[in-house]
């Protein structure tokens, strides 16, 4: 038997530079993980080594972004989900089990993919969604993205999901500032479209000290599918996955084993 190797980098998926270790059976499931308005593939960089075995971990690289600079970002769900979700499809052709990771934006994102791949005839086996109201709820603020810089640099530094440096650094944030402004427009314009509720599981996550994101928003998402739903929390605000990656981790891993082979499955 060939050992296994996990994927090369492509433009919409990246390969953290802490992989799990290489030549081994295939895992069963591929674990594809959105990032938050701002981040790109690298926010999963330690991923990988915490999943071990249980899944490949595909980062998501979005335009914009990292490698990806030099293409303008989307400020609409659709610009990526369409691209996205034939792209997925290729890259998991050969794992039995596919999986959605997203986290505020990347969570919004992972629920419209989630009914993308359903129309082409594969649903995830599992949507986990982290910090974000269920889509069909009415959104906070919608004006992030018009604010001026110093407001939209003290957002963020409220949100305390950037480096203090780069808030700090001029030159890092004319980078920085147009990405967030698309990702926000991306959240704050998206429309919930009524459709009959997904039959995938899904599992939600939020932190308890996150003030945008109650956990009455969270297990909103329940109606959303007529499949197996969890609600988690955890200490921490809206960014609390910086500090808590090994209980997400354990929450991915846990309970029905969302990312283990299931019974008499093929590894």
């Amino acid at each position: 038997m060939t050992p296994y190797r996990p994927h090369t980098p492509t433009a919409w998926f990246q390969v953290p530079p802490e992989p799990a270790a290489a030549g081994g059976p295939a895992p069963a499931t591929m674990l594809f993980c959105l990032p938050h308005a701002g981040a790109g593939a690298s926010a999963y960089r330690r991923w990988p080594a915490l999943v071990g075995a249980a899944a490949e971990v595909v980062p998501v690289q979005l335009p914009g972004r990292e490698n990806r600079f030099g293409e303008p970002p989307a400020t609409r769900a659709d610009e990526v989900v369409d691209e996205l979700a034939d792209r997925m499809l290729e890259r998991a052709a050969h794992h039995p089990r596919m999986v959605l990771f997203g986290h505020s934006m990347g969570a919004l994102l992972g629920y419209e993919l989630a009914h993308a791949l359903t129309a082409r005839g594969r649903a995830p086996d599992h949507l986990f969604a982290s910090a974000h109201r269920a889509p069909s709820l009415p959104r906070g603020r919608d004006d992030v993205h018009r604010l001026p810089r110093e407001e939209l640099v003290a957002h963020l530094m409220r949100m305390e999901g950037t480096q203090p440096e780069v808030l700090a650094h001029p030159d890092l944030l004319d980078l920085l500032l147009p990405v967030v402004r698309a990702d926000y427009a991306l959240c704050e314009t998206y429309r919930f479209t009524p459709r009959p509720p997904l039959s995938v599981p899904i599992t939600v996550l939020g932190g308890s000290g996150d003030p945008g994101v109650r956990p009455e928003h969270l297990t909103a998402w329940e109606e959303l599918t007529t499949g197996p739903f969890r609600s988690h929390l955890l200490p921490g605000g809206h960014f609390y996955l910086h500090d808590r990656l090994a209980d997400i981790v354990s929450v991915l891993t846990a309970g029905p084993g969302a990312l283990a082979a299931p019974a008499g499955g093929t590894v």
